[in-house]
């Protein structure tokens, strides 16, 4: 038995969403006319109440085109250290927007309002123009953290005070919002634009939508065409995400409660010195001085079961529909015996 916690990015399709991706109607995308796009783009721009959406390969497109649609070269975006858009995406903010980014030391990789307004620069010739704030929810490296729905309504406030536009990479929003029992509907209402992710937690083999009003998708569309975006009969992969969208939302929450039990497990185990907060899918544990997060992934493999070193010291699980209850039993039988 091979289980793969290091990603929920490797789930595979359901027997039930390959059915949808078999039957699905489609047509040329780039004319607009794949109607399976189509349907996925209204839908998603539905369940958050926003004006229009856009379906894009992957979820780094649909960041980095919505900061290129925010700001102008020379601008200044704002996120946190361990925020995807900076560490993840091969320099695309420098790359595609010319844009440089101020990063924050968040907490588990959520920033403040406090700290956001700490962080704009003054209207001085000298600085560069602060123009876009992006956050992330749930936060990848913070563990799956989640942000206190408070902290970003105040954090809406500031940049709207001071002109920002707001992003939130939400390539894992809805184990947030089944996790702190959220509306969609109220993020659309918080945001300029949102990113999310069809091809983790949900399933679906590949694809993100960006959601925001309709000039600024249009202008997305636009851009998404000059990075290479442009689909044609997208609609096979779309078919799959509008089923992910309509049928495995509220089944996150077995992977939050799969995630508990093995962190529990972590938590007592003599090589680990620290387990971060669980509050959804992923689990991120530091191990002993002595032990190496390469060495200790090595050999849980030799016992057919994938995890990811992301620091000399750090290991990262994630769970995901691909992992059976079956499966976190026998992990949790491995962890408590490994030494």
């Amino acid at each position: 038995m091979r289980i793969d916690f290091r990603s929920d990015t490797v789930t595979r399709p359901t027997k039930e969403m390959l059915e949808a991706m078999f039957k699905t109607a489609v047509g040329d995308d780039v004319f607009g006319e794949d109607p399976a796009v189509n349907a996925l783009e209204q839908y998603a721009a539905g369940m958050f109440g926003m004006e229009a959406s856009l379906f894009c390969p992957s979820g780094t497109m649909t960041n980095q085109v919505a900061i290129k649609c925010h700001t102008q070269p020379g601008d200044e975006v704002i996120c946190d250290f361990l925020a995807h858009i900076y560490q993840y995406e091969g320099g695309g903010i420098a790359f595609n927007s010319g844009c440089q980014v101020k990063v924050l030391p968040g907490d588990r990789g959520r920033i403040t309002a406090a700290q956001v307004a700490d962080a704009i620069n003054a209207n001085d010739v000298h600085k560069a123009h602060t123009s876009l704030v992006c956050i992330e929810n749930t936060a990848n490296r913070g563990g799956g953290s989640c942000y206190d729905w408070t902290e970003l309504q105040r954090m809406q406030q500031v940049c709207r005070q001071h002109q920002l536009a707001f992003h939130l990479d939400g390539a894992r929003l809805f184990n947030a919002i089944v996790a702190k029992g959220e509306n969609p509907l109220s993020y659309g209402k918080l945001f300029d634009s949102i990113s999310i992710c069809l091809s983790k937690g949900l399933g679906a083999p590949v694809g993100s939508v960006l959601l925001g009003k309709k000039a600024f998708i249009d202008r997305a569309r636009r851009v998404r065409k000059v990075l290479g975006g442009g689909m044609r009969q997208a609609g096979y992969i779309a078919a799959a995400g509008l089923y992910a969208l309509q049928h495995h939302i509220s089944r996150l929450e077995q992977d939050h409660i799969h995630a508990a039990e093995i962190a529990k497990v972590l938590q007592q185990a003599p090589y680990v010195q620290t387990v971060l907060p669980v509050e959804t899918n992923i689990i991120i544990f530091g191990l002993a001085k002595t032990a190496s997060a390469k060495r200790f992934v090595a050999q849980l493999e030799k016992k057919g079961i994938l995890g990811y070193a992301i620091s000399p010291d750090q290991v990262r699980l994630v769970t995901h529909l691909d992992i059976s209850n079956d499966m976190v039993m026998h992990t949790c039988d491995v962890l408590r015996r490994m030494v």
